[in-house]
């Protein structure tokens, strides 16, 4: 069957992929972007889950899952920078009144890394947001200029690896993650006026 990316709509499969080892945690499930910070802090263990499990239901949904021979190996957190925590952010930069897309986290399960999967994911975001009419997506992966990431820090992505997915960088960004620089990078989905 190979890597297949559909919209993130199973709750069950978004768990496989980002829920925490630790039932209670405030951690993870890909919260800390997508909902603002005192909400994110205060959600724990079920109602952290239960949280999820209503953005898989909305439209658009959370992000996009890749699937291998239908099992859920890899996510990425895509939606509309509006929605999200960047529509305020201070570091990262807003480059024009587009209304843009954000993809800020690419998972991959262990076991399935080195297949392309991330790369399916980044394609499968683009198209997801380009289905939707955006008309353009950014990424604000480090620039690592071909150093090691930390695994840990690695979910944001490469400023090569977009650039290898048809993104250029469109600006520069205070941000700083695991001693890198994050860049903006943007790929442009449609023709705008």
């Amino acid at each position: 069957m190979g890597i297949e990316v559909r919209p993130a709509t199973e709750f069950d499969d978004v768990a496989v992929l980002l829920g925490p080892k630790k039932p209670t945690s405030n951690v993870c499930f890909c919260l800390s972007y997508r909902i603002g910070s005192k909400e994110n802090q205060e959600l724990r263990g079920p109602a952290r889950a239960d949280r999820v499990r209503e953005l898989c239901r909305h439209d658009p949904p959370p992000g996009v899952i890749a699937y291998l021979d239908g099992d859920p190996v890899g996510w990425a957190a895509v939606h509309p920078r509006r929605d999200t925590t960047f529509a305020r952010n201070r570091l990262i930069p807003h480059v024009d009144d587009l209304d843009v897309w954000s993809l800020w986290c690419i998972r991959v399960r262990p076991g399935y890394r080195k297949q392309g999967i991330t790369h399916a994911l980044i394609d499968g975001a683009v198209a997801h947001a380009a289905e939707r009419g955006a008309p353009a997506i950014e990424g604000y992966p480090v620039d690592n200029r071909g150093e090691r990431v930390d695994q840990t820090m690695a979910y944001v992505g490469t400023k090569a690896l977009f650039e290898v997915s048809g993104f250029v960088q469109a600006a520069e960004t205070g941000s700083v993650l695991n001693g890198f620089p994050r860049v903006l990078m943007r790929r442009q989905l449609s023709s705008t006026s």
